[in-house]
């Protein structure tokens, strides 16, 4: 375990801005994990659990409590047959594009869709993180957590962790430390029916096709490249939390509303927005749509500090200076621009960790 103080944050987030942590605990076994969090609640001071960074927005001036960095690691393959799926357990710490890279490798089906997502493996349940018609929630099989309220160790199955889109038990309260997660995939050589159009467009198959795992995976990492969500250094439009805003969900009524009122902004003659509608009559609608016909376009903000992507609207990014208040800032104007417009209030996907947007 390492323990340094006064230590930069910045470096550790996707986002690349936040002050020092007043201790930034780095814990690799899941032991030094738990008796970090026992000590820190036992005192009675802040805890900020850290994975990859690559959700959140750190407030300039910092953390004044001990942010704990999990560098858990390990893959267990706790069985692996064609009747059963391959039942995989993943340290929280682990690097989750690594486990996907593992999984189209060994021949491991379904989550080959979510390759290129920055992040940590335990925090993928939180928000039940999803891309490209996959989701988390469709291959866990039971999360394993540190319960702060009980000082347990605690096992969740699928069921209990009450996933919905961008959504879980775990995300609404810091009571919980994810230690693992336990998937169930398909032992299959291609992939989970192709969902998402312009992906099935890329790979040159239908809708719901199935094509080689590694295929689907380039096929994905692909996409996400053309549109600034696969890290690099070098590029500024990677360095932010990814999508920053999540698609609304509405009823079918307040969607009319919304349809009416993008007719009467825009014009009768004007394409209206995009409708997906659940099992439930529910209808999710594209922020990035939204964002763009409310008058922020690709790269809006810049030469500042924070400005859109140029590759997605919906990704708001450092442009190597930004401070978080300058984040926010761009954040808030894109998000009270699209209510103005078009009576809908985008929310965000990002923790702010010391400050509110």
């Amino acid at each position: 375990m390492q323990e340094t103080h006064d230590a930069p944050l910045a470096e550790h987030t996707t986002m690349r801005v936040g002050g020092p942590a007043q201790r930034l605990v780095v814990a690799e076994t899941i032991d030094e994990v738990v008796d970090t969090v026992r000590e820190v609640d036992d005192a009675d001071e802040p805890l900020l659990v850290l994975g990859g960074g690559s959700n959140l927005v750190i407030a300039d001036a910092g953390f004044a409590g001990t942010v704990l960095k999990l560098e858990t690691s390990g893959i267990d393959v706790e069985s692996d047959d064609t009747c059963g799926g391959a039942m995989v357990r993943v340290a929280a710490g682990e690097v989750w594009d690594d486990v996907v890279e593992r999984a189209v490798a060994e021949g491991w089906s379904g989550i080959e869709a979510l390759s290129g997502i920055p992040g940590s493996t335990g925090a993928t349940p939180v928000q039940n993180v999803g891309a490209y018609g996959q989701d988390v929630a469709q291959t866990i099989a039971r999360v394993r957590v540190f319960d702060r309220q009980t000082q347990e160790v605690r096992t969740f199955s699928a069921a209990e962790c009450a996933f919905t889109y961008r959504h879980s038990l775990f995300k609404a309260t810091s009571q919980y430390v994810v230690l693992d997660v336990t998937f169930q995939l398909r032992v299959a050589d291609r992939s989970q029916p192709i969902a998402y159009a312009d992906l099935a467009k890329g790979l040159g198959v239908e809708v719901g096709a199935r094509v080689p795992l590694a295929e689907a995976r380039e096929g994905v990492l692909e996409q996400r490249r053309r549109r600034g969500m696969v890290l690099d250094a070098s590029d500024h439009d990677t360095w932010s939390c990814g999508s920053f805003f999540t698609n609304p969900i509405m009823s079918a009524r307040r969607f009319e509303e919304l349809a009416a009122k993008v007719a009467l902004e825009l014009g009768d003659d004007a394409p209206g927005p995009p409708r997906f509608e659940d099992a439930s009559g529910d209808v999710k609608t594209s922020a990035a749509w939204l964002i763009d016909k409310a008058g922020f376009g690709k790269g809006f903000g810049m030469p500042g500090p924070a400005a859109l992507s140029t590759k997605h609207t919906l990704a708001v990014t450092n442009r190597g200076t930004a401070t978080a208040a300058e984040v926010a800032a761009l954040a808030r104007q894109v998000r009270d621009g699209v209510h103005d417009r078009f009576g809908v209030t985008l929310v965000n996907e990002p923790v702010f960790v010391g400050h509110e947007l």
